[in-house]
């Protein structure tokens, strides 16, 4: 059997639909393959960025911060959502600028690794993330103020930094870069 032959559910009504700016919880009746009725929930939600942001063979972060969903300190690349109908690579440009304090023009390239995007999907999270390499210009000085970690990119900087990356969005990206780094980034 293919995936194009699996068979599909059928949604029979929705019953709620709570919107938010972060999220829409949604309730709905379905129908399975089999015929059973089941009632199901799910969560949307804007589509993530995560980016890798290098400057020099280094990895650069911004300050780590509390995630309440896990209640810990955790490093993470610079990332956030990407409002419907907005240019990923414009908020790109944003999230630097909020997380590293970076102006475009310190931006010396900016490299979509999955421009279809992956799909994170569960009962909890639909939605699809873009990774992207951000090449930050040699000569611009990185504000200490927003930097959380620095990191080389040779083995041992990434053998670490897998070991202290507990995010599993930012190891995907990561993981993705290391996997095409050569033909990606001409290194």
């Amino acid at each position: 059997m293919t995936f194009s032959d699996s068979p599909f559910w059928k949604t029979l009504n929705r019953f709620v639909e709570m919107r938010s700016p972060w999220l829409t919880l949604i309730g709905e009746h379905l129908e399975d393959h089999h015929g059973k009725r089941l009632d199901y929930w799910r969560i949307e939600k804007a589509d993530s960025a995560v980016i890798v942001t290098i400057q020099q063979d280094f990895f650069i972060f911004p300050k780590p911060l509390y995630r309440p969903g896990v209640g810990e300190v955790t490093l993470d690349f610079p990332g956030g959502r990407i409002p419907p109908d907005t240019p990923r690579e414009n908020v790109v440009r944003e999230i630097l600028h909020r997380e590293l304090g970076v102006d475009e023009t310190q931006c010396d390239r900016i490299i979509p690794l999955n421009p279809q995007g992956w799909s994170i999907n569960s009962s909890f999270s639909n939605q699809k993330l873009y990774g992207f390499i951000v090449e930050l210009a040699p000569n611009f000085n990185l504000d200490s103020d927003f930097i959380g970690a620095t990191y080389p990119v040779d083995t041992q900087g990434i053998c670490q930094l897998l070991q202290d990356l507990t995010c599993l969005q930012c190891r995907a990206v990561l993981l993705e870069l290391i996997n095409n780094y050569q033909s990606l980034c001409g290194f």
